[in-house]
Order: structure tokens, then C-alpha cells, then sequence
């Protein structure tokens, strides 16, 4: 018989609160545009050089609703959107493939902000693929060949042997070709919401949303 033993937690969770104090954020002070905003946050977290500045919650939804979420990197930002790479064949590839609604969550707890964004996703050009993955480490190349990503493997050793199998296959080759299943895809935004943490949980909040492609953002705040 199986005895599973629960360990009690030492600390109290509902206990666990900060009050923020660091900055605030108003209407008057942000750029009239989501994307330089969101680059003058970035570029502060990556100064202050915190952990991982560049990573973000991706969401998203299959065809039923069931939502799933998970930490990827950003690697490109523009007027157009948020740049990532994965592998299309993934669980999150297979959401987007047939729902392109996603969510997105920069966390910069020690500058006491975040920023989320919902959108649209779509897959980048070859072109823009090909550049991304050929910029990347060998070792994180082949790993995008070697790595059925999302699927179920019988062990570890599986997968080095799969990664060894692949180094061997490429070695001598000045670049390895990218894997059909491996690309990039951009985010579409249509709403970008900038928080900024304050004292008594009565924090900044402020909201760019755009009605289309083409149409000015607007700019308001909402309740904490």
C-alpha cells in the first residue's frame, strides 16, 4: 500500500504581502504609443539587471476554451508586435494553429511592474525563421531537431540520444538547416495594459486599446 505523506507549509500564504512604494505611473507621463512605453520598461529592467527581463507568460486557448500557459522569451519587438520562437508542432503550437487568440505577461517584480497584452498570433516569414534560429547557439540548434517538444519520451536518455544522434548528423556543416516544425510568430496587439505597483493596493493601472490595425490607441486608466 502507498502512503502518501502531506508536508504542512511553515508560512503562512494569506500572511504574504508587499506594499509598493517604488514609482507611479499617470496618464501625462506615458508615450502617446504602447510600443515605446513598452520599450522604455524593458529597457530599465534589462539596466537594472534583473533575471530573465525579456521572459513572458504566453496564454492560450485550444478550440474548446481550455486555456494552458507557460514562460517563453521575447525576442523582437516592433510597431507590428512580439516576436518568439518555438516549435509549431508544441502544445502551445498546436493552440495557435487553431486558435490564434493569445495573452501575453511581462513580470519585473522588482521594479514592482507588469505589463499584459491580448492579441492575435501568426507565424512569421521562412526568411525571418531562418535568420532567428542560424543567430542561436549549435547546441540550441540541434536541440530543436533532437526535441519532440511536448511529447511524451520514455527517458532522459532518450533524448540525449536523439541530441547525439543529431550532433553526429550535422557535424562538419558550417549551418544547419532549420527544422520545418521550428519558427517564429508575432503577436498582434490590440490591447497593452502598463501596472505599476502602489502603496494600499490602489496601483496604476494604464491601458492602451485599439479598435483596428490602423487606428490610433487610445489611452485610459482603470481601477486597481
Amino acid at each position: 500500500m502507498n502512503i502518501i505523506i502531506y508536508m504542512s507549509l511553515t508560512v503562512d500564504l494569506a500572511s504574504i504581502r508587499k506594499n509598493y512604494s517604488l514609482q507611479q505611473l499617470n496618464e501625462n507621463s506615458v508615450a502617446a504609443d504602447p510600443f515605446q512605453q513598452f520599450n522604455v520598461w524593458l529597457q530599465e529592467a534589462i539596466q537594472a539587471a534583473l533575471p530573465e527581463p525579456t521572459a513572458m507568460v504566453l496564454a492560450t486557448a485550444n478550440q474548446a476554451g481550455i486555456p494552458s500557459a507557460r514562460v517563453v522569451l521575447l525576442k523582437k519587438v516592433n510597431p507590428e508586435g512580439f516576436l518568439f520562437f518555438t516549435n509549431y508542432l508544441s502544445h502551445k503550437g498546436q493552440d495557435m494553429a487553431l486558435n490564434p487568440a493569445v495573452a501575453l505577461t511581462f513580470f519585473w517584480p522588482e521594479l514592482e511592474r507588469q505589463v499584459r497584452m491580448e492579441g492575435t498570433v501568426e507565424k512569421v516569414t521562412e526568411s525571418e525563421s531562418d535568420e532567428y534560429f542560424w543567430s542561436r547557439p549549435l547546441g540550441s540548434q540541434v536541440g530543436a531537431w533532437a526535441s519532440p517538444q511536448s511529447k511524451q519520451v520514455t527517458s532522459r536518455q532518450e533524448l540525449e540520444e536523439a541530441n547525439q544522434l543529431y550532433t553526429d548528423k550535422f557535424a562538419g556543416l558550417t549551418q544547419i538547416p532549420r527544422p520545418e516544425h521550428w519558427g517564429g510568430y508575432l503577436v498582434r496587439t490590440h490591447l497593452i495594459e502598463f501596472w505599476q505597483g502602489r502603496p494600499n493596493r490602489l496601483h496604476d493601472r494604464i491601458v492602451y486599446t485599439q479598435e483596428s490595425a490602423n487606428a490610433e490607441w487610445q489611452i485610459s486608466r482603470l481601477a486597481p
